[in-house]
């Protein structure tokens, strides 16, 4: 079986560097990354690997809400100075990288579900929450700084939802990380007892009339942005693709 390791290259390097006293200090950080490339590839043995890079296009989710990730800090930068130099060096071990057009999310989330419906596994390597909506037996989520798996019983305990609500769960609830507004009114709570009760967004929606009179006026008044919401927690999983698996086929 091909098992692809497909790293978040920012979400990998951003964290390496935070560690830094100094934020416009890059000394090292190409032995610290390279050190942590070698380490995942030799504890999950893979077949392939890539990194995935963000690109400088504006996302298709901020075209669509233009406050979307709005207030974040931005990248040092020293670090974005440095992100040339340092995916040349990150070649020097065998890992090819990719550039994604905007965000790497949609292009890590199609390499991984092409590959896992063709039979391989894909192992991401990331923090970032989101990937837990992949749920296919064929796709694991690495925690290279807790050294663990992020599993979708973790993630379904932490938000008391289970995993074919995650998405109509933050569509109500929103997500302040990625400034996603939800359906102004209803929070975390709310949202958790409307989809106990209706199971989902679209049930809630179809059965408006059997909610409480004012949270059904919230979510009325909150109906676009809701959809709106929906849109942007989910991850593409059909991007164009501009490589193949070959090109990161790992020497043996």
């Amino acid at each position: 079986m091909n098992t692809f390791l497909i790293i978040d290259g920012l979400n990998l390097v951003r964290r390496i560097h935070a560690a830094q006293p100094n934020e416009d200090d890059i000394s090292g950080l190409d032995v610290r990354v390279s050190s942590a490339c070698k380490k995942l590839l030799q504890y999950h043995q893979p077949t392939h690997a890539a990194i995935v890079w963000d690109g400088d296009e504006i996302s298709w989710r901020k075209t669509l809400f233009e406050d979307y990730k709005k207030g974040r800090k931005p990248m040092p930068q020293a670090l974005s100075r440095y992100l040339p130099e340092l995916k040349i060096k990150l070649t020097e071990i065998d890992i090819n990288s990719l550039d994604a057009d905007s965000e790497a999310d949609d292009v890590i989330a199609t390499l991984a579900t092409k590959l896992a419906i063709s039979g391989g596994q894909a192992i991401i390597v990331s923090t970032d929450k989101g990937f837990t909506q992949l749920n296919h037996p064929n796709i694991k989520r690495w925690d290279h700084f807790n050294q663990s798996y992020l599993t979708i019983e973790e993630r379904e305990s932490k938000l008391g939802v289970q995993h074919s609500q995650f998405i109509d769960y933050l569509a109500l609830a929103g997500d302040s990380g990625n400034k996603i507004p939800g359906v102004p009114g209803i929070g975390p709570k709310s949202a958790i007892e409307l989809l106990k009760i209706f199971r989902s967004l679209a049930n809630i929606y179809s059965s408006i009339d059997k909610v409480g009179a004012k949270q059904a006026k919230k979510l009325e008044s909150g109906k676009q942005m809701a959809r709106l919401s929906y849109k942007l927690v989910q991850l593409q999983t059909d991007m164009p693709l501009k490589a193949n698996l070959s090109q990161f086929r790992l020497p043996v």
